[in-house]
């Protein structure tokens, strides 16, 4: 997979920053990352399964009822880890990515760049940085709001990302009466 053009955001805003989101085979020291999707500050999105490397054997079923995504799927449709690497590094090169849950995808990411023998050249930095004091007490609220909005199908890594964008969104656009 590659971009997809989504329509830009109703204001133009391009001061979004970049969010990403991996979705993986479970938690812990074994896992891996399973797809990777990430918007852009226009709101263009993408999305792609990682093929697992044959020593990654690790799967929880647990992850795979949060995602849908099938250890099969994964391997007939997912993008070799060398391929996905170098299109991350192609499209982020020189951004910060933003990401909610930094210390798990930092891992994730760890272990796809480590299994391409490349290092990332964007940086991973956790999406609270950003969060005013204010912005932080009422996330979860408006990201309830968002996803109930958005009335999502799947749970899956671009999806996520762009509730995560929208969220922030929402936090810093002034209520219109």
């Amino acid at each position: 997979m590659s971009l997809v053009p989504e329509p830009e955001s109703p204001e133009g805003d391009d001061s979004m920053p970049i969010v990403l989101d991996v979705e993986a085979s479970g938690f812990g020291r074994d896992s891996y990352p399973v797809e990777i999707g990430y918007v852009m500050p226009n709101g263009s999105c993408f999305c792609s399964l990682v093929r697992p490397e044959p020593h990654w054997t690790h799967w929880d079923p647990a992850a795979q009822r949060l995602h849908h995504i099938t250890r099969d799927s994964a391997v007939q449709h997912g993008r070799p880890p060398s391929e996905l690497a170098h299109e991350l590094n192609r499209a982020l090169r020189g951004k910060t990515v933003y990401t909610d849950a930094w210390g798990n995808d930092y891992s994730w990411l760890g272990t796809l760049f480590e299994a391409a023998a490349l290092s990332p050249s964007f940086r991973l930095d956790s999406l609270r940085t950003l969060l005013s004091e204010s912005e932080a007490k009422h996330w979860q609220a408006a990201n309830t709001q968002v996803r109930q909005e958005l009335k999502l199908q799947r749970h899956r890594a671009s999806s996520d990302a762009l509730v995560l964008q929208m969220t922030l969104r929402r936090l810093r656009t002034p209520a219109r009466d």
